[in-house]
């Protein structure tokens, strides 16, 4: 049975273990808090029949018997590697189906952002969630074919460069890019988080890309009127 799956990747909510930026500005204990607390809201948002949702959490032993996360979630174990290596394998061992991974660590994300990158899914092989500083917040395949063999390779993870290294990744496939999101991981990310209590995350059109039309300083166009 084909089903949509969202794989949230989640690590235990230990001092020094998670938001290690943030802890940095704000102190270990805090940042632990704060991203336990932001988990804690970001599943109940994004607990939707619509599509099964599973952690894939860390440490695997440790996260897969904790007490933190909601019980009737399923739960994987993320496994060794950096993070190209443990979302590529979400993508290949996850059930039929498209599946979106996402981080823990996005306020603004909604159902709705979700449902949108799953239709982007109907169209495309792949979609990606841009995030301003050259990330994104999101990635998603259709899974219609084999994963791409070289997928996340050369990728330079928490530069500008990751979401165009990843573009290059996927190979000549359609890729939509759906909306803009912000993550937390500096004090000056919680202070814009504050000063938009109700965030109103720019959006970006769904648009197909091949990978050769790629720049380092390609833009996210704004959605049509």
């Amino acid at each position: 049975m084909r089903r949509q799956q969202l794989v949230i990747m989640l690590k235990e909510p230990r001092p020094g273990r998670v938001k290690t930026r943030l802890g940095r500005d704000i102190g270990a204990t805090a940042a632990a808090w704060w991203f336990r607390h932001q988990c804690a809201a970001l599943l109940r948002r994004l607990d939707d029949p619509r599509w099964q949702l599973t952690l894939a959490v860390s440490p695997d032993r440790e996260g897969r018997a904790s007490r933190i996360w909601p019980p009737h979630l399923p739960r994987l174990p993320q496994g060794t590697g950096d993070l190209g290596h443990r979302m590529e394998r979400v993508f290949r061992t996850a059930p039929p189906g498209p599946v979106l991974i996402i981080g823990a660590d996005i306020p603004g994300v909604t159902s709705r952002h979700i449902d949108t990158a799953f239709r982007a899914l109907g169209t495309h092989e792949a979609v990606l969630g841009p995030a301003p500083d050259g990330g994104y917040w999101l990635i998603g395949l259709k899974r219609s074919r084999p994963v791409p063999p070289a997928l996340f390779e050369n990728v330079r993870w928490s530069t500008p460069h990751a979401m165009e290294d990843t573009l290059r990744s996927l190979g000549p496939v359609r890729v939509a890019v759906t909306d803009v999101l912000h993550d937390i991981d500096t004090v000056a990310d919680l202070d814009r988080l504050r000063s938009q209590p109700s965030p109103a995350p720019q959006s970006a059109a769904c648009i197909s890309r091949n990978r050769l039309a790629v720049r380092s300083n390609s833009k996210v166009p704004s959605p049509s009127r």
